[in-house]
């Protein structure tokens, strides 16, 4: 019923600059907080950054100053801007988003396909 579809990772030496978006699309009356996730291998998935639908937003201690999250309601996307990479920020990316379906009222969490980053010399 939605989806969310990322785009923008790829491969990055460390200092540069990378921008991920993620649109969703479906059958959503509205969307409540959306935010990027990542996980590196070996270890679990943690946050990255989130947004509330008002523009309130919180950030993982290790990307604060370096990344920051934006969102267009209008258009229901969600982007990640990415500066100063480390090799450390190597991970997949993934796109999340807190979703109140049109049919039923009802929310669900709903995540992307994942876009993975990485950052190397």
């Amino acid at each position: 019923q939605v989806q969310l579809v990322e785009s923008g990772g790829g491969l990055v030496q460390p200092g540069g600059s990378l921008r991920l978006s993620c649109a969703a699309s479906g059958s959503m009356f509205s969307i409540d907080a959306m935010g990027w996730w990542r996980q590196a291998p070996g270890k679990e998935r943690e946050l990255v950054a989130t947004i509330t639908s008002a523009g309130s937003t919180n950030y993982a201690t290790s990307v604060k100053g370096r990344f920051t999250i934006s969102r267009d309601n209008a258009k229901n996307t969600v982007s990640l801007q990415m500066y100063n990479l480390k090799p450390e920020d190597t991970a997949v990316y993934y796109c999340n988003a807190r979703v109140v379906l049109a049919t039923t009222r009802s929310r669900i969490n709903t995540w992307g396909q994942g876009t993975q980053v990485t950052v190397s010399s």
